[in-house]
């Protein structure tokens, strides 16, 4: 079928357009936020087109997937034709409540005319989706190249905004595992972070921003363990991508990443100093960080494998269009 969606989330927009369908994904001059395209950093097949906002009204769309309020608007304007009643939709939501979390009301609360998708089972229980059509489709990944050699004593992070965002990704909590070991961070917006960090920690950070996926890959895996800090987070693709590598990971228990992280993969634990110790246990011991590195790579390949993630899709998918005919 042709699946009409904007491209939001790099590592899951990855994913999903690895199934058997034509993908059509906006395209604007400045590449914005409504019109990003085809990923420059991330490697997509041949089934996904660049399309132009003007070019949407004539054509063939079976299905469009919406992943911000604002799109089932956007999406009706842009195609001529209303979303949900004659486009069948689906809505992905892949982040966790804000705000008053315990009885956070989602933007498509009551509505027949979707189906709204978490990524996680953490995500559908803390959204109120009313009488919404709701379904789990867990992540899946595509498995990176690189594998583990924990070659250097250091530790990685993966995260975006880190400044901006500060306690939501665990910004604070870097100075401490900063004391173990020196640390590696990676992603978007992340320049500034020795200087929003100040003190000896400062010292212990090496930044690399929006570094190409494969390569950002390569250099994590070189490091002793992955760090995931992140207090209120949907579940870190960048968590599964190290597992599935073979990294052993020290994780903040918050969120969905009590289900995704197996004792065999790492440690786990709300005790910050708890993960300390299991950072320093990690670079002492480097035979012990490869056998838990073994588990999260079996972990990750269990759970979150791209086959299982592409065929939970294709039978919603299905689901969908035959329900709308």
């Amino acid at each position: 079928m042709n699946i009409f969606l904007w491209h939001v989330h790099g590592s899951w927009t990855t994913a999903f357009v690895h199934g058997k369908h034509h993908y059509l994904v906006p395209v604007t001059p400045d590449r914005g936020p409504y019109g990003l395209g085809r990923a420059r950093t991330y490697p997509w097949p041949d089934g996904v087109t660049e399309i132009r906002p003007g070019q949407l009204a004539a054509a063939e769309v079976d299905l469009a997937i919406l992943q911000r309020p604002e799109e089932l608007d956007l999406a009706t304007s842009w195609l001529g034709r209303t979303v949900g009643r004659d486009v069948p939709a689906v809505y992905v939501e892949h982040n966790t409540p804000k705000g008053d979390v315990p009885t956070s009301r989602h933007p498509m609360a009551d509505r027949d005319d979707l189906t709204v998708v978490h990524v996680t089972h953490f995500n559908d229980l803390f959204w109120d989706t009313g009488g919404t059509r709701t379904r789990v489709i867990e992540h899946g990944i595509v498995a990176p190249a690189a594998r583990y050699s924990g070659e250097l004593d250091r530790l990685a992070v993966v995260t975006n905004e880190p400044v901006r965002r500060r306690r939501v990704t665990g910004t604070d909590l870097m100075p401490r595992f900063a004391r173990v070991a020196p640390l590696d961070v990676y992603g978007m917006g992340v320049a500034g972070l020795p200087e929003a960090l100040g003190g000896p920690a400062a010292g212990q950070l090496a930044v690399h921003d929006d570094v190409p996926q494969s390569v950002m890959h390569a250099e994590v895996a070189r490091r002793r363990a992955y760090l995931h800090l992140c207090r209120w987070t949907s579940l870190g693709l960048s968590l599964i991508e190290a597992m599935s590598m073979g990294m052993p990971v020290v994780v903040l228990g918050t969120t969905e990443a009590v289900a995704a992280v197996p004792p065999s993969a790492g440690v786990l634990a709300t005790r910050v100093q708890t993960l300390v110790d299991a950072a320093q246990w990690l670079i002492d011991e480097p035979d012990a960080a490869r056998r838990l590195g073994d588990g999260a790579r079996r972990a990750a390949q269990d759970r979150y494998g791209l086959d299982r993630f592409l065929a939970d899709w294709d039978e919603l998918l299905e689901e969908a269009l035959c329900a709308s005919r």
